[in-house]
């Protein structure tokens, strides 16, 4: 199929306006319309997944041709290996994230499966996009259905919230867009005319002078660091998660947040490459001290939503490590965990999601003894906290311990302190997770609202299987994820270094014209 990424972004914005004009007393027919809707591109994903070949390092399913020609923008649409996966991340993630809302959104519900529907296809343009004008569109378009989401059905800080949160993410997105203008500009007398063709500037990129190159680095990647959010630009996150109801925190949590880190990978590093090694000590220092305060931090929290959410800090600072690492174990890692901590953490908010709807508290101190009468919940809690906690057989270990190796001998982060630091939050992720497990759910009932509180009901339960299914299966079989993203993530170091020898080339022949014109002298 010549235009499968057309179809998988376009099939839930059009499926989605009939939404629109179902009558609002029909529920259960708007819920199930938009599950079902939420199911197509989920299908979609899952034959691109076993038609995608992983010995082919090129993008994938290419869809090109001139947009805006004033400007020679293109909708120019591929994918390889790390996109794929991201890809089929997000689809999963809709259906379940529906299911996980079918009770607690009561006001306007058509319009809020309505936006869950075009994020789904925000989502799938951002890790499709090859035109960097595209990318920033589809960048952009996420920011309005996210923003009526937490500001319309969120909890009672929800304003303050939601423009927090846009003012965070529209600052970074401007910066970026500067960035994007000016790389262009600069490469137009290297490609001949101006183009936002991210294959075509990442060739051109790389000859750009070292300061040149920092500057756009870091109008990039500041956009990047803020949608993570890398310590210290995280503060709109706890407040995002807190105020959004459950759908957006877990849609939030796995997906959006990849958003940034899939920049990085994507942007940050094959167009600015020397930039990127110049810079890594600065965010490598501040991915592991997101990734200690993030841990330190969510120890202190009486709020479970807030808790998980500050564990989201400290993970993603992990994944950043990792991609900074420029290993080829750690690029790997990282690009497993983003996938391990969609599924973990997006289940953790559906798990608080859950005991919300049953006592309207996320209060850890309300809670207690909850295992005595909600134990087939209280598995399904404590596997999804063995995940997040990285224990082996399950999905965070692998991500988890391959970050730490490939950043263990990293020749680019050049000690391996930043590992060895790195470490101490697993030590404390498994203090403040088993410590809140073990207040919400073991010990008396205390509390007489939660002596008679129900079990997971059959349509909550099914919407947590596939994602237990998932994480003892990258746990125990990870090579089915990893051989997808292994030719990828190859050609990025290839390119990578390339890149290198190519600059350091040009800067010799610059110092030879130097001294050659010194001696004629």
């Amino acid at each position: 199929m010549n235009n499968i990424l057309s179809l998988l972004i376009f099939i839930p914005v059009i499926l989605s306006i009939p939404l629109l004009f179902f009558k609002k007393e029909k529920e259960t027919l708007i819920k199930s319309y938009a599950f079902a809707v939420s199911l197509i591109p989920l299908a979609i994903a899952s034959y691109l997944f076993f038609a995608f070949n992983p010995a082919n390092p090129d993008y994938q399913f290419v869809e090109k041709f001139q947009w805006i020609s004033i400007s020679n923008t293109f909708y120019f649409l591929g994918i390889d290996g790390i996109s794929m996966l991201l890809i089929l991340m997000s689809t999963f993630i809709f259906p379940l994230s529906i299911l996980a809302s079918w009770t607690s959104i009561k006001n306007n519900i058509k319009q809020f499966y309505f936006l869950i529907l075009l994020l789904d296809a925000g989502l799938i343009g951002v890790f499709s996009s090859l035109d960097l004008i595209l990318f920033y569109v589809f960048w952009e378009f996420i920011l309005i259905p996210m923003y009526f989401m937490i500001g319309f059905w969120g909890a009672e800080d929800r304003i303050y919230a939601t423009v927090k949160f846009f003012m965070y993410t529209m600052f970074g997105s401007l910066l970026m867009l500067v960035g994007i203008i000016w790389l262009a500009f600069l490469c137009s007398p290297t490609l001949g005319n101006f183009t936002t063709d991210l294959t075509l500037l990442t060739t051109a990129s790389a000859g750009l002078p070292l300061n040149i190159q920092i500057y756009l680095f870091i109008l990039f990647t500041l956009s990047f660091l803020i949608k993570v959010p890398l310590f210290p630009f995280h503060t709109w996150l706890p407040d995002a998660h807190v105020q959004a109801p459950t759908a957006g925190s877990v849609i939030l949590a796995a997906v959006l947040l990849k958003m940034g880190t899939y920049g990085l990978l994507r942007f940050s590093l094959p167009l600015f490459p020397n930039a990127f090694v110049a810079l890594t000590p600065y965010i490598a220092t501040l991915a592991v001290i997101g990734i200690v305060y993030g841990a330190l931090l969510s120890i202190v929290q009486k709020d479970i939503k807030k808790l998980v959410a500050y564990s989201s800090v400290s993970h993603l600072g992990f994944i950043v490590l990792g991609t900074f690492a420029l290993t080829d174990v750690a690029l790997q890692g990282s690009i497993i965990q983003m996938i391990n901590h969609g599924l973990s953490t997006g289940a953790l908010f559906m798990i608080v999601g859950v005991l919300y709807e049953r006592r309207h508290t996320k209060k850890i101190a309300d809670f207690g003894g909850l295992m005595k009468v909600m134990p087939v919940f209280s598995v399904v809690f404590m596997i999804v906290l063995f995940s997040s906690v990285g224990l082996p057989g399950l999905n965070g270990f692998v991500g988890e311990f391959l970050i730490l190796l490939g950043s263990f001998y990293s020749s680019n982060l050049g000690t391996n302190a930043y590992a060895i630091v790195s470490t101490t939050a697993v030590i404390l992720a498994a203090v403040y997770l088993l410590w809140m497990f073990q207040r919400v759910m073991l010990g008396p009932i205390e509390n007489d609202k939660n002596k008679d509180l129900p079990d997971l009901s059959k349509r909550e339960l099914i919407s947590f299987l596939p994602i237990i299914v998932f994480i003892v299966w990258i746990g125990v079989h990870p090579n089915t994820f990893l051989s997808k993203t292994e030719t990828s993530v190859k050609k990025i170091i290839d390119n990578f270094h390339n890149s290198q020898s190519s600059y350091g080339q040009i800067k010799q022949n610059e110092l030879n014209k130097l001294e050659l014109t010194k001696n004629s002298k």
